[in-house]
């Protein structure tokens, strides 16, 4: 359980709203729960709503909404590609394509080894720097901008490497 391993830092995500206010303490909670398990389980919804005093259901429908959380084990890194209006102008679609095929998938899978996950999603806040992706893993978010499929490539072999040999 999330509060058993993580009372520091659960306290520490609570204290910075006021008690009657503890819902606001949701996301990072839930952020917390998704670097523990890897995505947001039905436990950790339980969980985080027992913490800030939600129903499960008020806590699920963050996760169905915010693409940084996930609620099915997907790939231990989950490249996320903007391809909205102004990223398709400068080439995010065909970008995202060539990606995947690249590695084997389509948009939405993940590749057989469950290493990596590609995902079309709605503005990253970069229209000025696409093609651009977002990776998230155990370390948090990390953003390429001005990206070719070349240096994609190299930036998904770097960070594959590193989930393999820790």
């Amino acid at each position: 359980m999330l509060a058993d391993k993580y009372r520091t830092e659960i306290d520490a995500i609570l204290a910075k709203y006021p008690t009657e206010h503890k819902r606001s303490a949701a996301m990072p909670l839930l952020y917390l729960a998704q670097k523990e398990y890897g995505h947001v389980t039905r436990a950790a919804l339980q969980e985080v709503a027992d913490l800030i005093g939600a129903e499960p259901t008020q806590v699920g429908s963050l996760v169905g909404f915010y693409t940084l959380y996930h609620d099915q084990a997907e790939g231990k890194l989950r490249v996320q590609i903007c391809t909205d209006l102004p990223c398709a102008l400068r080439g995010a679609e065909t970008f995202a394509e060539q990606v995947c095929q690249n590695i084997g998938v389509r948009l939405g899978e993940t590749t057989p080894d469950g290493m990596i996950t590609v995902e079309a999603v709605m503005c990253l806040a970069g229209c000025d720097r696409a093609p651009m992706f977002q990776v998230q893993d155990t370390n948090g978010i990390h953003y390429h901008e001005n990206q070719t499929v070349e240096s994609a490539m190299a930036v998904l072999g770097d960070l594959r490497r590193k989930v393999m040999h820790g």
